[in-house]
């Protein structure tokens, strides 16, 4: 198996570098990240109905002591950080639970119960966290839940804390920024397969855990496995500046769309002191285009919206927390933390901007971008999650496109078309794979890994190739401080020598597809139409949502399948009227359960649902 190779010279030397060039003895991280701990779970693993694990602390207790060769010395010190578990008291009347989950989940006492913020990803963490807090607070009930922003991360685990039944009743609110829901819904729709897919190696989701395996991602541990839920936001945050006052709390929002998610909002508790910042001012640096994928982030806005929370509430707060990692106290250090974060978003963005409008390309930019000194040095902006090098080509993507202006790139072969060219020039598999040796014993990863990628698209059975591409990967990820580039470095080395792991969680859990609107709904069909299959067909049918009190005229010519409302019903060849969560079971296949009402040639629909086809979520990454 390729976990026992041992990582090679070139990737030591490098770690001995960053151990004698960072600053390892700043050990402010270190105390924060203990202040206010009140107690844990021990053995820390949550469990669902079933008696399946869905989140295992326990699995991180080998980040002790100095770090491996196989690691990162600068990675293993933040997963040391974020492997840290328990109740933490945050001030007295705000505590935080961290370690349960990828994210934090933080609870703010009012004065009959406790607002919850951010539920976690799953309702077993979320309640799990939940318990530990009322078992050193008391039995305060839950009175409302803030979603910070629009990843499942922070909304997914509120059944966990509250019930679908109390908020209807009044007791519980839920609390957004305006646009949640839509975004919430549509971030794994439209191309959620290849996300999930891709996300598998983003979290090293398949990984075993230890010095060769997953370490963390940097931004938190990994992502739990449990049931994840969505409940509706009962108010909207629409403004900053705007107010509320919740069980005797007054909270102060301010909205910051299109940074770290589409939709997502910062927000102080005057009364405390405390601000928090969602996840836009974190201990690391975050993405600005997520491996997994996602729309590209806008790090100028970003930049902005911090500068403005720093002029609203810098010199009025003594803490800040966030929804990842551990907060920071004190007024000078405050606004030390928010302008570094604030500045790194800036620099990288303005600089990448300048130096594009000097013809460089972004692969080029990633190349000879330098973070100033007071940045280079700053613990909480450095590269665990995001990195300076795929941020940078994002902010290119984001001005520029994919295409880099090079006549010569602007068509090129797709992969497996050009590896075959390359292999064929460079003289034959047998060749490519001894220059990838070369490089490879030469500590020259990156040009191992290209050769390698070649000569795996041209024969991935050819003899060695898979081993020593794998081998490649795992210096790769040896040598990553970044988590996630740890993660997808060693998931492909996995795929290489056991096959495809698939998609090990899906997001798309029925409250949340749930609350997908129609129009969502019709656009995920219109996604998954084959068209060169569905070129011949011309259909057309009315769909009636009788829970909505809506009708919509569908039909499908030249492979493009078109939705407009209908105010009344008009001849069309089939009606099918139905409540709108009935049609996702009618497109699995139930064609017997009641709440169908057909009127004429339901051959339409078969037609229809014969050229739908739906992702494929074991789809190959490294492999052709």
């Amino acid at each position: 198996m390729t976990d026992t190779i041992d990582p090679a010279e070139a990737i030591v030397d490098a770690h001995a570098l960053a151990l004698n060039t960072l600053p390892f003895h700043d050990d402010r991280d270190l105390v924060a990240a203990e202040r206010g701990f009140l107690g844990t779970l021990d053995p820390l693993v949550i469990t669902d109905a079933a008696g399946d694990v869905v989140w295992d602390g326990e699995s991180y207790n080998f980040l002790e002591g100095e770090p491996p060769a196989s690691v990162h010395p600068s990675l293993w010190r933040q997963s040391k950080l974020a492997a840290r578990h328990g109740l933490f008291e945050v001030v007295p009347g705000i505590y935080q639970v961290r370690g349960f989950d990828l994210s934090n989940i933080t609870f703010v006492e009012g004065d009959t119960g406790v607002i919850v913020v951010d539920p976690l990803i799953s309702s077993e963490t979320a309640a799990a966290a939940l318990a530990l807090y009322r078992e050193h607070r008391g039995e305060r009930p839950v009175v409302a839940v803030i979603y910070t922003h629009s990843h499942a991360d922070h909304f997914g685990g509120v059944f966990g804390v509250t019930s679908q039944e109390e908020v209807d009743a009044g007791a519980v609110q839920i609390i957004a920024p305006e646009g949640f829901v839509a975004h919430a819904v549509a971030e794994n729709v439209y191309a959620g397969t290849a996300m999930g897919r891709r996300a598998g190696y983003m979290y090293g989701a398949a990984l075993p855990r230890g010095p060769r395996g997953q370490v963390g991602t940097g931004l938190g541990q990994t992502t739990s496995t449990g049931s994840v839920g969505l409940i509706v936001p009962t108010l909207d945050i629409r403004e900053t500046g705007e107010r509320h006052t919740i069980d005797g709390v007054e909270i102060e929002f301010q909205m910051a769309p299109g940074t770290e998610a589409p939709a997502e909002m910062h927000f102080c508790f005057p009364s405390f002191r405390a601000l928090c910042m969602a996840e836009n001012a974190t201990h690391n640096l975050h993405n600005i285009l997520t491996l997994r994928g996602a729309l590209v982030r806008d790090p100028h806005v970003w930049s902005q919206y911090l500068t403005e929370a720093i002029e609203r509430w810098g010199e009025a707060s003594d803490v800040v927390f966030a929804s990842h990692h551990w907060p920071t106290w004190g007024r000078d250090e405050i606004v030390e933390f928010l302008s570094t974060q604030r500045d790194l978003y800036a620099y990288l963005h303005d600089q990448t901007l300048r130096m594009l409008n000097q013809g460089m390309t972004g692969a080029e930019i990633a190349e000879v971008i330098q973070l100033p000194p007071a940045l280079e040095n700053a613990w909480n902006a450095r590269g665990y999650y995001g990195s300076v090098s795929h941020n940078v080509k994002a902010i290119y993507q984001r001005y520029m496109g994919w295409f880099d202006g090079n006549p010569a790139r602007l068509w090129p072969h797709p992969p497996a078309a050009l590896a075959e060219r390359y292999v064929s020039v460079l003289g034959g598999i047998d060749r490519v794979i001894e220059l990838a040796q070369a490089a490879y014993d030469e500590g020259d990863f990156r040009w191992a890994a290209t050769l390698l990628d070649h000569a795996t698209f041209v024969d991935a059975e050819h003899g060695g190739v898979r081993e020593l591409y794998a081998a490649t990967l795992r210096q790769l990820g040896y040598g990553s401080e970044n988590g996630t580039w740890r993660n997808f470095f060693l998931s492909g080395a996995t795929e290489l020598a056991s096959g495809s792991f698939g998609t090990p969680t899906s997001p798309n859990a029925p409250s949340i597809v749930a609350q997908l609107s129609p129009e969502q709904l019709l656009d995920s069909l219109a996604i998954s139409v084959n068209g060169p299959a569905a070129w011949d067909l011309d259909l057309t049918l009315d769909l009636v949502f009788t829970d909505l009190d809506v009708t919509y005229r569908v039909t499908l010519r030249n492979g493009v399948l078109v939705y407009v409302v209908r105010s009344e019903l008009a001849d069309a060849p089939l009606v099918l009227r139905m409540p709108k969560l009935r049609l996702l079971a009618l497109l699995g296949g139930d064609r017997t359960s009641p709440g169908v009402d057909t009127e004429g040639d339901m051959r339409v629909f078969e037609q229809l649902s014969a050229v739908l086809e739906p992702g494929d979520p074991n789809f190959e990454i490294v492999l052709p």
